[in-house]
């Protein structure tokens, strides 16, 4: 026994991308888009449009591109129309939101066990834009390993989290419903939270340093927003985008961001702007005056304070445990003068519990 297998085990073959096929869809790629569509009995054209929804590359009819795993989901769709009677764009849009939540989360993740595996000495490392960035193909290699090993075990953890999600979609949605004075455009506090100066920090840092700072600001801004119940609509980069529909919860996730940064020895002070006004929500975004409104606040709110509009306050007036003070009035980029309030912490108020979450919180 002895040497060939430990030299086997010293040296194993690394994974291919033909083997990761396999190993995730069942099988290598081997069947053509006239075979599948033709053995899940839909058109042709039909088979493109939902190849196309699911965010792939058309490809040439010769092409051998797709597995049994594409045949299922092809059926799935089909059924989806022919016997749930789902209307066909109804059942694409559907898979249009799976592919483009499912292709940012494969990214997401393939990134994160990238950078548990990469040497915390190195430099370089994965870009945020691009999974394949990572520059050492050992690194990748033992990557897709992990990844492949744990796929079995986080797919229940998927499902479950959509299912979660789901629910509480569903309860908002008939919560809105239930009101009487504009069901058409239900209410809420947006809110903006902005890293201060973070063009000059990224002068400053390597492409591994900046990484670990936004993951660090999308992590810690995240547990604090879902702490008061509030949820985390987007990050770009140095702003995250947050929506409540309670003034009281979205208040202290406001106050308690600008302590947690400011107590992070990582992380650069943040500003926070938040307004309270009817919106529309499309393809899990939100738009609309009031979210406008929100974001040009945040552009004139200074380091570490949190500014709210007028309708904001006015609601915020009569609840403990917070104050608002007027400040000068301030003309708004496609908004017009507005005149903003600064939210703080009514004297001898106590921190919420969300604002414990320590700056020691795992990047």
């Amino acid at each position: 026994m002895g040497e060939e297998q430990e030299a086997g085990a010293a040296d194993p073959r690394p994974l291919t991308a033909e083997a990761v096929e396999a190993a995730l869809l069942g099988r290598t790629a081997s069947m053509v888009s006239r075979e599948v569509s033709a053995e899940a009995e839909v058109s042709l054209a039909r088979a493109r449009r939902l190849w196309h929804a699911l965010g792939f590359q058309v490809v040439d009819d010769d092409a051998a591109m797709f597995t049994e795993a594409d045949l299922v989901a092809l059926r799935s769709v089909s059924r989806l129309t022919r016997d749930v009677g789902l209307e066909e764009d109804l059942a694409l849009g559907m898979t249009r939101a799976f592919a483009r939540t499912a292709d940012r989360l494969a990214v997401w993740q393939t990134q994160l066990v990238a950078e548990a595996i990469m040497d915390p000495s190195e430099e370089a490392g994965p870009h945020e834009a691009d999974a394949r960035a990572v520059t050492d193909p050992a690194v990748a290699h033992r990557a897709a390993e992990r990844l492949v090993d744990l796929a079995d075990e986080l797919e229940p953890l998927l499902v479950y989290a959509w299912r979660r999600h789901l629910a509480n979609a569903i309860a908002r949605m008939l919560a809105d419903a239930d009101r009487t004075d504009d069901p058409s455009a239900p209410a809420r506090v947006i809110g903006f939270a902005d890293l201060v100066n973070f063009t000059s920090h990224v002068r400053r840092m390597t492409e591994r340093q900046l990484a670990s700072l936004v993951q660090r600001f999308e992590h810690l801004a995240t547990d604090v927003v879902t702490t008061h119940g509030g949820r985390v609509i987007k990050t770009v980069g140095d702003e995250i985008l947050f929506v409540h529909t309670d003034p009281a919860a979205a208040a202290a996730i406001a106050i308690d961001l600008v302590a947690a940064m400011g107590e992070d020895e990582l992380l650069p002070d943040v500003r926070v702007g938040m307004a309270w006004g009817s919106v529309v929500s499309r393809l899990g975004d939100v738009f609309g005056v009031t979210v406008n409104r929100a974001s040009r606040l945040t552009s004139v709110t200074p380091s570490g304070r949190v500014f709210v509009d007028d309708e904001l306050a006015r609601r915020l007036g009569s609840v403990s445990g917070f104050r608002t003070t007027a400040q000068r009035r301030r003309t708004l980029r496609g908004i017009g003068t507005v005149t903003p309030s600064e939210l703080q912490r009514a004297p001898g108020a106590r921190r919420s519990a969300g604002s414990t979450l320590s700056p020691t919180i795992s990047s």
